[in-house]
């Protein structure tokens, strides 16, 4: 019989990213017990140069996830957001992985548990894998573009996917730190809405993905960081990620700075 040799890249096969799924969810886990350590403490706040905040469990989750990617993949580069506050980001490359330590620092700092490790692998410009990591509820949502999304909590781990918006119009996830509200009103003057979920970081990606929002209008300044990971796991579980226009969201961007978007679930108001 002859033998099969797996496809090469570099010196080293091409991992699938079902091959990788399980190892970025353990490294999701592990920067998220760093975090609850400085949780439970009388942690000290410093301000970013951007007036964003920033704790000693940013710093330290991003420590351990980034030498652990680069263990599962040399080649790809690591953009995480405190090394890019630093100006140490490296350049995108083909394939890279954008991370945000701690999504949510606003929401870790007033302890109300809206806070998530956020890991995606970009593939030529798109989100192809995320996970999303709630620490405090022990709650999981992962997803590979083109395989399915997952949500793990409590030992129980159940496919998921968006659902089309009831009868009196979607249910709308809105942030609960980021005072978007009159452009967002004005956004969606004259289209009926059923309800609100205010909610922090992109745990609202993960409310549309299982279907307890539908629709989550973003209409100010977000980094790519912020959504990568959510847009993997919406866009896997049937929904999707958009710029105003109506064109899926583009990474590794100069400056990885996204344009405002409509993130949304089954035929839930896409724009364009």
């Amino acid at each position: 019989m002859a033998r099969v040799i797996p496809p090469m890249c570099g010196a080293l096969a091409e991992p699938t990213e079902a091959d990788l799924l399980p190892q970025v969810e353990a490294i999701a886990r592990a920067a998220g017990a760093l975090i609850l350590e400085v949780y439970g403490t009388d942690f000290d706040v410093t301000d970013k140069a951007d007036a964003s905040p920033v704790t000693l469990a940013d710093e330290r989750a991003e420590a351990l996830i980034t030498p652990a990617l680069q263990s599962l993949r040399p080649a790809w580069p690591v953009v995480a957001e405190e090394a890019a506050a630093r100006g140490e980001a490296p350049a995108a490359a083909p394939c890279f992985w954008l991370v945000d330590p701690l999504d949510g620092t606003r929401e870790f700092v007033a302890r109300n548990g809206e806070f998530t490790v956020n890991i995606a692998l970009v593939r030529d410009g798109r989100p192809v894998l995320g996970v999303v990591y709630l620490p405090v509820p022990e709650r999981l949502y992962a997803g590979i573009v083109g395989q399915g999304a997952w949500c793990e909590q409590g030992g129980q781990r159940v496919a998921i996917a968006v659902r089309s918006p009831p009868a009196g119009g979607p249910v709308v996830a809105c942030s609960r730190s980021h005072g978007d509200d009159a452009a967002m009103k004005r956004w969606l003057q004259g289209r009926p809405v059923s309800g609100w979920r205010v909610a922090g970081s992109s745990l609202k990606f993960g409310l549309i993905a299982e279907g307890a929002a539908n629709l989550y209008p973003r209409l100010c300044r977000t980094m790519e960081w912020d959504t990568a990971a959510g847009d993997a796991v919406l866009t896997a579980a049937g929904g999707s990620v958009c710029d105003l226009a109506g064109q899926p969201l583009r990474y590794g961007k100069p400056g990885f700075e996204n344009p405002h978007f409509v993130a949304c679930g089954a035929a839930a108001g896409r724009p364009g």
